[in-house]
């Protein structure tokens, strides 16, 4: 039987998943969606994530709301959450009202028929308050929406600015800059490198591409499409193919023993990471605090302005939830409200998706980065520079593809293996679709 986007979810979607086959609850379970309560007889809703300190920012909405009390379950991020929650979903019954999700996760999820489109009840004036890439994350480039964004990873480069310094280099603003400046690092001490090319990290590949324009997939009704190898990730995968063959970068996975020891030694000079990077950093190498800084990533085409995502999620209403419209009026405020983004950032340490209540709360800098108290300002001028990009049903299948395909380039040293591994996966990503029953165009 062919299955639509909306339809159950393959064997080959999750490793862990469940088969599913089509348990549409979203419009049978739905029945109460209009209830906002009242403070005698409060709308009890139930949320499950994963964000540091959330419980804290939802004590806050239940002290000012009496008509609607949630429910915080903490829950483990990434796979174990989606199958949790599919879990409750095949069953018929057990799922929250609300459901952090990550953004790649999502396609997933609606797939499974597990969240549901709420575009209904949420306003112009608040999908206003994210940028269009971060946006089509939840609307799978279609008219529905699917959550509203919480937290975002605009991708950014982080360089040693003392190591830059003593070497009278210049910051990069085009990629070409960028290896040229590798070649002199790398020349000037054969231990250093600017970057390394991680094939453990295919979400940082996947935002890298997205900022030259990719978008790995498409939905047409009812129909996927897939673009993995497109002439940008083909510029991507040939550009660090050629650093990679050049030697003038490492090829070695990131956060391993060495990797973070690179860090805090001073020979990895240079990170294409997010904004959450400076977590990372002042884990790893908490003695280089004030040497490192940020700016945006270099651009294909000099005075071009345009990054990619790695990282964030967004808040969700599932398909088992009997209280529609009090779900969307707390992910409203949880997202939206300066009283909300501002205690994530605070309490949490998140970086918001809303890039117009969080202003005052990023204004007060990153301590890491006490040499540029200006950090959050520029980082949220490259956030509205996010690209659009749609994942698909089968996200872990095309991350395992590069896993397995980018992991043999890097380690062949090889240009045109990393242009062999684009294609190939192109072939196994477009193949498990078909095989799990999905139309492809």
């Amino acid at each position: 039987m062919r299955r639509t986007i909306r339809a159950a979810v393959g064997a080959g979607v999750l490793a862990a998943a469940l088969v599913m086959t089509g348990c549409s609850s979203s419009g049978s379970s739905n029945s109460n969606d209009g209830s906002l309560g009242t403070a005698d007889k409060p709308v009890k809703l139930t949320f499950w994530g994963w964000a540091p300190n959330m419980d804290k920012v939802v004590d806050t909405w239940n002290s000012t709301h009496k008509n609607i009390q949630v429910t915080y379950v903490k829950t483990d991020a990434g796979d174990p959450a989606v199958t949790k929650l599919l879990t409750a979903i095949k069953a018929g019954s057990g799922a929250p009202d609300l459901m952090q999700a990550e953004y790649q996760k999502i396609p997933t999820l609606v797939s499974a028929d597990a969240i549901i489109d709420i575009k209904k009840d949420v306003s112009a004036e608040t999908t206003s308050k994210f940028s269009d890439g971060v946006l089509s994350s939840v609307t799978l480039g279609s008219d529905a929406l699917y959550g509203i964004p919480q937290d975002s990873g605009p991708m950014m480069f982080y360089y040693r600015a003392d190591v830059f310094k003593k070497l009278g280099l210049s910051v990069p603003t085009t990629w070409a800059e960028y290896a040229d400046v590798a070649k002199k690092v790398h020349e000037a001490d054969p231990k250093n490198y600017l970057g390394t090319f991680s094939s453990a990290d295919a979400g940082e590949f996947a935002g890298l591409t997205q900022q030259a324009g990719a978008s790995w997939w498409g939905s047409d009704g009812d129909s996927w499409s897939v673009d993995i190898d497109s002439a940008s990730t083909k510029k991507v995968a040939s550009f660090w193919g050629g650093l990679v063959e050049d030697g003038v970068i490492d090829n070695q996975p990131q956060y391993t023993p060495e990797w973070n020891k690179g860090l805090a030694a001073g020979t990895q000079v240079g990170w294409v990471s997010a904004v959450w990077a400076p977590g990372v950093l002042a884990g790893n190498a908490p003695k280089t605090a004030g040497k490192w800084k940020m700016a945006p990533l270099p651009q294909w085409t000099a005075g071009e302005q345009a990054t990619g995502n790695w990282g964030g999620s967004a808040v969700a209403v599932t398909s088992q939830s009997k209280n529609v419209k009090a779900a969307v009026q707390f992910n409203t405020w949880l997202n939206t409200s300066k009283t909300a983004v501002s205690q994530m950032v605070t309490d949490g340490g998140l970086y918001p998706a809303d890039t117009v209540d969080s202003k005052a709360a990023l204004a007060t800098g990153n301590g890491f980065f006490k040499n540029q108290p200006d950090f959050y300002t520029q980082a949220a001028k490259i956030a509205e520079t996010v690209k659009p990009f749609t994942y698909g049903p089968n996200v872990n299948v095309a991350y395992s593809a590069f896993n397995d395909q980018f992991g043999k380039a890097a380690q062949a040293k090889s240009q045109q293996a990393f242009l062999d591994a684009a294609a190939q996966m192109q072939k196994i990503t477009v193949a498990d679709l078909k095989n799990s029953g999905f139309t492809v165009k």
